[in-house]
């Protein structure tokens, strides 16, 4: 009686990469059914690929995103045209997604760039407060600011405030997006903003929307970038609209 012939593992030239990319970039079905099998139109595997692409993506643009502002702030020696308020609500609603993020355990990909996005929002809360000739009050900012990270972050923290910290972060994007666009508005330009800066921000916060529907299936998280999509591209209309009027603001202050 014939032996059966056991069936060899099927490989792949791309099995050296296998490792980096079932780390980041899809699970082992979807290797398989690329890379085994060659079927390059699964829809829900290019669906995974495409957002742990874009969540990547973010991240990594995320890590600068901020940088433009902050250097013509620094360049300035002026945060004209910023407001703190509006800064302070930004910072409630990145603690708030980073927080609620890891209370549930969702992949860094889906929220990775909050923490990046809340170093440089703290740092330019800084620079607002120091170029407002209130050092001692920026450093205490900081101070505080970065405790209560650490408490929120802690076992202490009960899930339900983490929970409503994330529910407040719609009505905190509104309030400090509309305090940003009426400063604008008062002032006839956009000041110190970067439109690098502002753009970028957009631009990510659309992909985001598509991200955290994939990867966290979470609606709450969705709708809170839908209306930072919205709020985001007001400001970047804005920019758009000032654009004259912030050029010849730069001309004089030279």
């Amino acid at each position: 009686m014939a032996t059966p012939m056991m069936e060899l593992p099927k490989i792949s030239v791309f099995d050296p990469l296998k490792g980096l990319l079932l780390t980041y970039f899809m699970p082992e079905s979807c290797y398989d059914e690329f890379f085994i099998h060659f079927n390059f139109l699964d829809v829900p595997c290019l669906k995974i690929v495409l957002s742990k692409g874009l969540g990547i993506g973010i991240i990594l643009g995320s890590v600068m995103v901020k940088l433009p502002q902050i250097l013509k702030l620094m360049g300035a020696k002026s945060a004209e045209g910023l407001s703190f308020n509006s800064v302070l609500l930004e910072l409630l609603a990145i603690t708030g997604t980073m927080t609620y993020s890891i209370a549930n355990s969702f992949p860094f990909s889906a929220w990775g760039e909050a923490l990046f996005l809340m170093l440089q929002t703290v740092a330019i809360g800084f620079l607002i407060m120091h170029y407002g000739g209130n050092t001692v009050k920026g450093v205490l900012f900081l101070g505080v600011y970065f405790g209560l990270v650490a408490l929120l972050l802690s076992p202490f923290t009960p899930m339900s405030v983490v929970m409503a910290m994330q529910a407040s972060n719609m009505p905190a994007i509104i309030i400090g997006r509309l305090i940003q666009v009426v400063t604008n508005y008062g002032n006839g330009h956009t000041g110190q903003l970067s439109a690098i800066t502002v753009f970028m921000l957009f631009a990510g916060s659309l992909a985001r929307i598509f991200t955290s529907i994939q990867e966290t299936g979470d609606s709450l998280m969705a709708l809170t970038y839908v209306i930072s999509s919205s709020c985001n591209g007001l400001i970047a209309a804005q920019v758009l609209y000032y654009w004259s009027s912030s050029s010849t603001l730069k001309k004089k202050t030279e």
